[in-house]
């Protein structure tokens, strides 16, 4: 892990050979998309072969969330005594669904490494497809239940409008943050062994800190924008914004602390983040076969 940012002297000398390790992973993951194809085909199969419930797996758990968050929202109104309608349970949905997305590729990428260390070990082949295929086997299982989410979300107060042609923006940010985080975690997990546990505890208590089943507004407009500051609500809160209210995102929404500049602070992340780990990945994969 020394190696990360070794070989110059400041940050500003790191930037062309970031960018060229980037371009390198990049490129060779594109070389390798048959590859890519084979592993996320062979994980969901092996998700879902001799299952009791087959395909309906991919609807439990964000089923559950979305369950999960419709109660908290009724039991928040109940004690606040502002009724729970349906554009609020439905804005709970429409977020639900990429969280459970995010921590469902988060949680099955970080071991991908890890639970292929037999392949790492023997072949050559640009080791980015493992974290990669976890993904995309999670943008399937995900698409199903945003599918289903598609048919109930008009009963809940979702607008056609023309807000609607930033949800393909917000899906290509979620899935670019979503593979940062996944790649970056794969190969820590593979060099620290306790990364996975780590990783574990921040899923079960990220929901509290992520505004999932309720809006950064909720807990005023000085708490609210620190809230806002977890690089997945700008995104979470575009999809409630877009879906459910019709609202576009070019403009401030200062009643729910929504400003342009939020989904520009995502893509930052986002493509940064997925710069730093190619980076870290490709300087760290000479020692794959050491850690596996």
């Amino acid at each position: 892990m020394g190696s990360f940012w070794a070989h110059s002297s400041g940050f500003e000398d790191q930037i062309p050979s970031i960018l060229r390790d980037f371009q390198a992973g990049i490129r060779e993951t594109w070389a390798a998309r048959e590859l890519l194809w084979q592993f996320t085909r062979r994980d969901i199969t092996i998700r879902y072969k001799q299952s009791v419930m087959g395909i309906a797996w991919a609807l439990l758990m964000p089923g559950l969330v979305v369950l999960s968050g419709i109660l908290i929202r009724i039991a928040m109104a109940t004690i606040s005594g502002h009724p729970a309608t349906l554009s609020v349970l439905g804005g709970v949905a429409s977020k639900s669904v990429p969280w459970s997305f995010f921590t469902g590729a988060l949680s099955f990428g970080t071991a991908s490494l890890l639970s292929n260390t037999a392949l790492i070990t023997r072949i050559y082949f640009p080791r980015e497809v493992l974290p990669a295929s976890a993904v995309l086997t999670q943008v399937f299982d995900s698409g199903i239940a945003a599918i289903a989410l598609g048919f109930a979300l008009p009963f809940l107060g979702a607008k056609l409008t023309w807000a609607l042609l930033w949800v393909p923006i917000l899906i290509l940010l979620l899935v670019v943050f979503t593979l940062a985080a996944t790649v970056f975690l794969s190969c820590a997990n593979l060099l620290f062994r306790d990364v996975k546990y780590l990783v574990q505890v921040f899923l079960t208590f990220g929901m509290f800190l992520t505004p999932v089943f309720f809006e950064p507004a909720l807990i005023g407009p000085r708490f609210g924008p620190l809230l806002m500051l977890n690089p997945l609500a700008p995104i979470l809160e575009g999809f409630r914004l877009t879906i459910i209210e019709g609202r576009g995102l070019a403009g401030p929404h200062p009643e729910s602390l929504w400003q342009p500049g939020w989904l520009i602070y995502s893509a930052l992340w986002g493509g940064l983040g997925l710069l730093v780990a190619i980076r870290f990945f490709r300087r760290s994969s000479v020692r794959f076969a050491e850690f596996a």
